[in-house]
């Protein structure tokens, strides 16, 4: 299983993303907020980019954002390796597929708690990832929540039917016990419970072992 990690609730991202990078997580967990589509704690896309410029790490980003095109454009030219956007969004989905698949980039489709999962069926031949929200979007820090594990297994059963090369990844209120609920997915992200420890990577390496 791969890890992501996210620096959503840190407050000197700039140092929070030089410790990750020095971990073996295999992405650095990227959460962009436009503040339209859900609200959450905001950082400048000018900002990021000077920041990333001191990481080797791969990008895993996820825009929460109303338009995704625009950022679509502006991440692709970091080190991103997969690109997530809201299926909430409603609007120009394969289109905005299409364009991340134009980068070279992998495409994935975020898809919120109170959403229903069968949104997603058309679109799965043409995605790589599936990001299921385990929290609403926009905060970190959140309580895992307990539907998230009938959600993981009718999108699992949905997507072996269409497209088994999809990856299964989710997103929220990850820590030493609630991974263990999470051996069948194939990437976890996970925020506080790193960062708020002094040492990241025992942080993650707790993970690693929850979930063998």
């Amino acid at each position: 299983m791969k890890i992501a990690t996210s620096f959503l609730s840190c407050k000197n991202i700039g140092k929070a993303i030089q410790k990750l990078s020095a971990t073996d997580a295999d992405f650095i967990h990227v959460d962009f907020i436009d503040g339209k589509l859900y609200q959450g704690k905001k950082f400048s896309f000018r900002r990021l980019k000077k920041i990333f410029k001191y990481t080797r790490k791969r990008l895993d980003v996820h825009l929460m954002v109303k338009k995704p095109k625009k950022y679509i454009k502006k991440f692709a030219s970091l080190n991103a390796a997969n690109i997530t956007f809201h299926i909430e969004t409603g609007k120009n989905i394969e289109k905005n597929i299409e364009l991340i698949h134009s980068f070279g980039i992998r495409a994935g489709l975020a898809i919120s708690p109170n959403t229903e999962t069968s949104i997603l069926r058309p679109y799965l031949e043409k995605i790589d990832l599936i990001l299921i929200m385990s929290v609403m979007p926009g905060a970190g820090g959140q309580a895992f929540l307990e539907e998230t594990i009938p959600r993981i297994e009718a999108i699992v059963e949905m997507t072996k039917k269409v497209n088994p090369n999809i990856k299964i990844c989710v997103d929220g209120g990850i820590n030493e016990e609630t991974a263990k609920k999470l051996k069948s997915v194939d990437m976890i992200i996970v925020g506080s419970y790193v960062t708020n420890q002094k040492n990241f990577q025992e942080a993650i390496d707790t993970i690693r072992n929850s979930v063998k």
